[in-house]
C-alpha cells in the first residue's frame, strides 16, 4: 500500500476489475442436441442389415418352392445352357395341390427374387373328414348345409349303432361330454378313456380344435358344436365370445351363430352352453333352431336351463331334438357322479332311453369310463346322440 492509497478518498483512484461473463452461443448448442438423434438413426441404418428400413412386415407359414423356382427360372449356370442347334426341352413345372398359392418375394437390399408356396387354407381344402357337398362358404368360413341330393349333415356324420339281435330291446343311454377342445390334456384324456358311442361336444374356442375334432371322429365319436347362450346372470357369468344375447335382434344373433358354426365341421348338431335367459325367450330362440333345422342338424338341450323352450320350438320346426335327463356332474365328486349314473340307468329302464350330459372334468371322465365298462353286463346299451334324438311334437 502506498501513501497515495492512504490519502486518496475512498473509492477514488482505483480501477475496478470486471468479471468477464461466459456467454454461450445457445442456438448452435440447441441445434447440435437436436441433430444428435438423427445422426444416431443414420448410423444405425448404415450398419444394420434391414432392407425394409424398419417398416412393418407380415409373415405367413410358407415353404420354399425350390423346384418351382428352378422350373420357372430355368438353368442358372452357363454349362446348363444347351447349344443353339440342340432344341431345349422346357423343364416340367411340378403340379401343386389345389388352391396353393405361390408368392414372389423380392429382397430390397440386392434385388434377388425367390418364390415361396403358401399352403391351401382349411377353408379351401374342406374340414378334415367333412363332405364338401355339405359345406357352404360364408364370410366367417364354412357352414354346414343340406346337400342337393337331400343328405343332411346329421345323417352323414351319424355313427351307426351296432347292436346284436339279443340287445334290440335293451335300455339305451346316450352320454354327451361337453367343454372339449379347450384343454388339450382333458380332450386327450377323454379320447383315450371313453369309447366311440359317447358323444363329444366341442366349444368353438380351441386353438387346435379342427385336429381334435378329426381325431374324435376317427375314433368313432359323434361330434356336436356347443353354442354359447346368454344366462340370467350375464355378463357376470359369460359363456365366451360371440354369445347369443336376448337383447340382440335375429340378424345379429344369426351372424354370431354363423361365426360359431364355422369354427369346425363334421358335427351332427348343436348343444347349448348355459343359455337360461336366451332359451327362455321364444323370440330369441326360434330363429336359432329354425337355422339348425334348415341346415340339417339336430339340437340337444343340456338340461341346465329349467325354463328352456327348445323342445316346443324344435317340434314346431320339425327339428330332431333330445334333452338331457340329468347333468351327471352337477356335483363333481366321484360319489355324486356315480349316483347320477345310477339314476340315468333307472330312467332308461323305465322309459327305454335316457340322455346324460357331463362336462369335461377329470372326475367325470374317470367315473363315466368306469361305469361304461360295467353297464353292458347290466343290460345297458350305450348309443350316440343321434340314436335317441327324435322329432319332438310341437305344443
Amino acid at each position: 500500500m502506498t501513501t497515495d492509497d492512504l490519502s486518496a478518498p475512498l473509492g477514488q483512484g482505483r480501477v475496478r476489475k470486471r468479471r468477464e461473463a461466459l456467454i454461450l452461443p445457445w442456438p448452435p448448442v440447441i441445434a447440435a442436441l437436436l441433430a444428435l438423434p438423427v445422426a444416431v438413426l443414420v448410423a444405425v441404418a448404415m450398419v444394420s442389415n434391414d432392407p425394409f428400413g424398419g417398416e412393418p412386415v407380415a409373415t405367413a407359414p410358407a415353404t420354399l418352392a425350390t423346384d418351382v423356382v428352378a422350373a420357372r427360372e430355368g438353368p442358372t449356370t452357363p454349362a446348363a445352357i444347351p447349344p443353339d442347334d440342340v432344341p431345349a426341352t422346357p423343364p416340367a413345372v411340378p403340379t401343386l395341390p389345389a388352391n396353393t398359392k405361390i408368392v414372389t418375394i423380392i429382397d430390397g437390399s440386392n434385388g434377388s427374387r425367390r418364390e415361396v408356396t403358401i399352403p391351401a387354407t382349411p377353408d379351401s381344402q374342406g374340414a378334415a373328414g367333412s363332405d364338401r357337398r355339405l359345406i357352404e362358404q360364408s364370410r366367417h368360413g364354412p357352414l354346414p348345409k343340406i346337400a342337393q341330393d337331400g343328405t343332411r349333415p346329421a345323417d352323414a356324420y351319424a355313427r351307426p349303432v351296432h347292436a346284436a339281435a339279443d340287445t334290440a330291446n335293451r335300455p339305451r343311454i346316450a352320454i354327451v361330454i361337453g367343454g372339449l377342445g379347450i384343454g388339450a390334456n382333458t380332450t386327450a384324456d377323454a379320447l383315450r378313456k371313453l369309447p366311440g358311442p359317447v358323444t363329444f361336444a366341442f366349444a368353438p374356442y380351441g386353438g387346435d380344435i379342427e385336429r381334435q375334432v378329426a381325431r374324435a371322429r376317427e375314433t368313432e365319436h359323434e361330434v356336436m358344436l356347443q353354442v354359447p347362450m346368454e344366462p340370467f346372470d350375464y355378463p357376470d357369468n359369460d359363456p365366451g365370445p360371440h354369445t347369443l344375447l336376448s337383447s340382440m335382434d335375429a340378424g345379429q344373433n344369426l351372424d354370431r351363430l354363423h361365426w360359431v358354426m364355422s369354427r369346425f365341421q363334421g358335427y351332427v348338431g348343436l348343444v347349448n352352453t348355459m343359455g337360461g335367459r336366451f332359451s327362455a325367450s321364444e323370440q330369441s330362440m326360434a330363429p336359432v333352431l329354425r337355422e339348425a333345422a334348415t341346415r340339417g342338424l339336430i339340437y340337444v338341450d343340456d338340461g341346465s336351463a329349467t325354463r328352456s323352450l327348445a323342445s316346443q320350438i324344435a317340434g314346431a320346426n320339425n327339428l330332431p331334438f333330445a334333452k338331457a335327463d340329468l347333468v351327471i356332474d352337477q356335483v363333481p365328486t366321484p360319489a355324486d357322479v356315480d349316483k347320477a349314473l345310477g339314476r340315468i340307468e333307472t330312467i332308461a329302464r323305465s322309459r327305454g332311453t335316457a340322455v346324460g350330459f357331463a362336462g369335461a372334468l377329470p372326475v367325470s371322465i374317470d367315473r363315466i369310463s368306469r361305469w361304461i365298462k360295467a353297464a353292458e353286463s347290466r343290460g345297458i346299451q350305450l348309443v350316440p346322440i343321434t340314436a335317441v334324438a327324435t322329432r319332438a311334437k310341437s305344443s
